[in-house]
């Protein structure tokens, strides 16, 4: 006799899983889980599968990989016959990625630690604001457009 996995509504599900119902609900819509299966009531029901699936997209977030990374290692998981070592792409790949970002971080620390020696304590005025204002005067004015105006 075949066993039925149980069955969880959204907030057990997402108390399984560690995944927000809004998280939840934002995967499924894009296609990082299966569309759900509703009861009589229109509750959405998830598998025990799903529920791992969910924590499996958590882990992938959390470390950093962006929905379409999750997308490509979900859709290397359900293929039997793609090459085994495909992942590994998709890790080299995000690993690039994480070591460009990091670059990017160890750059702006330098530049808070030099903001952050404006104002030693000693004097009777702190200059970070006043540097700030100088920065923002010398950086390029952005151009001006719709993609410009939505950063604002």
């Amino acid at each position: 006799m075949l066993r039925q996995s149980p069955r969880h509504r959204i907030g057990d599900a997402a108390r399984l899983s560690g995944v927000p119902p809004a998280n939840i609900r934002y995967y499924e819509k894009e296609g990082l889980l299966p569309a759900q299966t509703r009861a009589d009531n229109r509750y959405r029901l998830y598998s025990d599968e799903e529920v791992h699936r969910m924590r499996f997209v958590r882990l992938c977030r959390a470390m950093d990989m962006s929905l379409q990374e999750v997308r490509g290692l979900l859709a290397l998981d359900a293929c039997s016959t793609t090459d085994g070592h495909a992942a590994c792409v998709t890790l080299d790949e995000h690993l690039a990625h994480v070591r460009t970002r990091m670059a990017e971080l160890a750059t702006l620390e330098q530049e808070l630690l030099s903001l952050r020696s404006r104002c030693d304590g000693t004097g009777g005025q702190c200059h970070v604001i006043e540097a700030l204002h100088a920065r923002a005067d010398a950086d390029p004015v952005p151009p001006a457009g719709p993609a410009a105006r939505r950063h604002v």
